[in-house]
């Protein structure tokens, strides 16, 4: 079965979170730079619900892996 492909703009309104891409680069400057010891569900940033989303995710590498991985990497300025 083929992956879908998820943007930013619909993990961001998965989260919750305002999905504009203004919205969204404001929330990568604000939270940056993440510590690498700090998982990313682990960041103070998020809520319980969106922890638990954000963990579930990439343990299960499913279809929105690929982008909370993008999220990531831009939260530690990768």
């Amino acid at each position: 079965m083929e992956k879908s492909t998820h943007s930013m703009k619909d993990l961001f309104a998965q989260l919750g979170l305002p999905n504009g891409d203004e919205d969204i680069a404001a929330f990568i400057k604000a939270h940056s730079p993440l510590p690498e010891f700090i998982k990313l569900p682990d960041a103070p940033c998020w809520t319980t619900a969106q922890s638990a989303f954000l963990r579930e995710e990439l343990a299960e590498d499913a279809d929105w892996a690929e982008v909370v991985d993008q999220l990531n990497a831009a939260l530690r300025g990768r």
